[in-house]
């Protein structure tokens, strides 16, 4: 199903195209394929717009407004459809114009506005401003989708250092030859140099969710603010709480050790073994469990305190949190390794790859020679 987003949104523009030409029956067969290929509040909202006003879409989905005498010099020119309002707030001059800024761009740098020397943060800076104006969801002019991946690309290759040096001595030159046009004649941004990453994926990483859709998006001093509808902002309350409610459960392991850590602490004074040497508390004489063999370690009297069934209770408890602490080691191994490796697909950097496989999971080895402890037992 995600596979046919780009095709839903190429039937999209044909559809818009058609609405600006009137022909409605043309419109309306592509943003039905649309709807088909891949359900978009987009293809929606003009759908309705279309069926709503009947016949008048097609005499002509745009039209301009007749020059107003009274009107400034600087007055906007805004294209406003006949069609409904849907389709009357689908885009602006400005976002046009914007669009075809980053259509005649000639390399990743101009399409970030940024220069060779820019750093890190600055490429984070301007990408983030841009993804925010040309997202599909908040810029509906023709070609967004796209600028939008255009930019995507453009930081995934310029923020990984390696892909960025390449390009540096490559990526900006000017393709020849057949073949190589992009788009119709423009300039192609994909050669040799793709990104490791969609650009939703990528935009989801630095805005932490999903697509922000059918959300009016403008810019005020700088910042980015979202006016959703009510249900709109309902929804992604319940995502949120959703999303609240899934850490919570993963940290939960966590906030239990945490609490029995403090709740041991406060009834028992000094325990009488720990798991490490502590000189500070006399616990040195190293001391090992029967049934799995941890070391523990105790204070001199120890032996003499406790015998028989307190022993065997002392070291089930010397056991439990042996297992619970190696179990929790094993899960920050794993979560830190599955982050490296993810990392290393994202900016297809070898040396985060080969620092996750030459890790030692010494935990994880270690909890699974207690598995077949207990599975042999």
């Amino acid at each position: 199903m995600e596979g046919n987003r780009d095709e839903a949104e190429k039937c999209i523009n044909i559809a818009t195209k058609a609405l600006e030409a009137g022909d409605k029956d043309k419109a309306l067969k592509f943003l039905n394929k649309a709807e088909k290929l891949y359900p978009t509040s987009k293809a929606k909202a003009l759908l309705d717009a279309l069926l709503r006003n009947g016949s008048s879409a097609g005499t002509g989905a745009y039209c301009r407004r007749p020059p107003d005498s009274t009107a400034g010099a600087g007055a906007e020119a805004r294209a406003e459809p006949v069609a409904g309002e849907a389709i009357a707030k689908s885009f602006t001059k400005e976002q046009v114009e914007g669009v075809q800024r980053i259509k005649r761009c000639k390399d990743y740098y101009e399409v970030l506005g940024a220069t060779k020397e820019a750093n890190e943060e600055e490429l984070k800076k301007a990408y983030r401003k841009l993804a925010l104006k040309f997202h599909p969801d908040k810029n509906h002019a023709p070609g967004a989708t796209e600028a939008f991946k255009k930019i995507g690309n453009a930081y995934a290759v310029l923020s990984n250092p390696d892909k960025r040096k390449k390009y540096d001595l490559t990526g900006g030159e000017e393709p020849s030859g057949p073949g190589h046009a992009h788009g119709g004649g423009g300039f192609d941004f994909h050669r040799g140099f793709e990104a490791d990453i969609t650009p939703e994926d990528l935009f989801n990483m630095f805005f932490g969710g999903g697509f922000p859709s059918s959300s009016t998006h403008t810019f005020s001093s700088g910042r980015a603010r979202y006016s959703q509808p009510a249900d709109q902002r309902r929804d992604r309350a319940e995502e949120r709480a959703d999303g609240g409610f899934s850490m919570f459960i993963q940290l939960m392991p966590i906030v239990v050790l945490i609490l029995v850590s403090i709740l041991s602490q406060l009834m028992v004074s000094t325990p009488p073994y720990s798991l490490y040497s502590r000189p500070s508390t006399g616990q040195t004489i190293k001391r090992q469990t029967e049934n799995l063999q941890v070391d523990y370690f105790v204070a001199r009297d120890f032996k003499s305190e406790f015998r028989g069934s307190a022993l065997q209770k002392i070291e089930k408890s010397v056991e439990e949190d042996y297992v619970s602490n190696v179990r929790n080691n094993c899960w920050k191994e794993r979560q830190t390794k599955t982050d490296l490796l993810y990392a290393a697909k994202v900016y297809r950097d070898d040396r985060l790859r080969k620092k996750a496989d030459l890790m030692t999971m010494d935990n994880c080895r270690e909890l699974d020679r207690l598995n077949d402890l207990f599975r042999g037992g």
